[in-house]
């Protein structure tokens, strides 16, 4: 009875080509970064980028222009996934989650350098978006309010704090990732040839309904 784990384990080792506490350590860890990252983001919306980078004569307008931002991630997140997930089945999953792990830590880290309205004025809150719709891309790889007044050092120069301090947790993150090898069940796919050309097309023919499930599993 004492024996029994043991088989369990050496056949999960066997089949992923990783022990089963890396694979929960390099998911939860590079979820968490960018959950971190996606979030941090909503505080900045509300708090300073109305006034940074949507001046306008009417708050509520401002504030508006933000939130649309702040929402663009979501209409990203499809596009992460597709992308990612085409890729994925084609290379194979570590490439893919260093990936989006890359492109959710570089948008972050950007944000945090990126001048404000009046500096260069349209060009700001254009690129804000951009960022922001890379935010949403990285962690649709990956898977799938606040209230008062800044004081001024904030508004200056501490709300960039939390986007560059991403940049430290991303590189944790890369270094949990990196461990990871590829699965065995995707090199025998690779060495037998057998990798679709196009996953996607493949996702829809074969498992539509398992589609459908999961993504009303995850809207609830």
């Amino acid at each position: 009875m004492t024996a029994a784990p043991a088989p369990a384990a050496t056949t999960d080792t066997k089949s992923t080509g990783n022990p089963r506490s890396r694979v929960i350590i390099a998911s939860l860890v590079g979820t968490s970064i960018e959950f971190y990252d996606f979030y941090v983001y909503a505080t900045a919306a509300v708090l300073v980028f109305p006034t940074l980078f949507f001046p306008n004569e009417d708050p509520t307008a401002s504030q508006l222009s933000s939130f649309v931002t702040f929402a663009l991630a979501f209409f990203a997140r499809p596009v992460g996934s597709i992308v990612f997930g085409h890729f994925g089945d084609r290379v194979g999953r570590k490439a893919t989650l260093v990936a989006s792990l890359l492109v959710m830590g570089t948008a972050t880290f950007l944000i945090g350098c990126l001048p404000t309205f009046a500096s260069i004025g349209i060009w700001a809150p254009a690129l804000l978006a951009v960022m922001r719709f890379a935010q949403g891309v990285g962690l649709g790889g990956e898977w799938s309010g606040a209230d008062g007044t800044p004081n001024a050092d904030f508004q200056a120069w501490g709300w960039r704090i939390p986007f560059l301090l991403s940049a430290v947790l991303v590189i944790v993150g890369l270094y949990v990732r990196f461990k990871l090898v590829e699965s065995t069940v995707f090199r025998g796919v690779q060495e037998s040839g057998s990798v679709a050309k196009v996953p996607l097309g493949r996702v829809f023919r074969t498992s539509w309904k398992a589609l459908i499930i999961g993504t009303f599993g995850m809207v609830a």
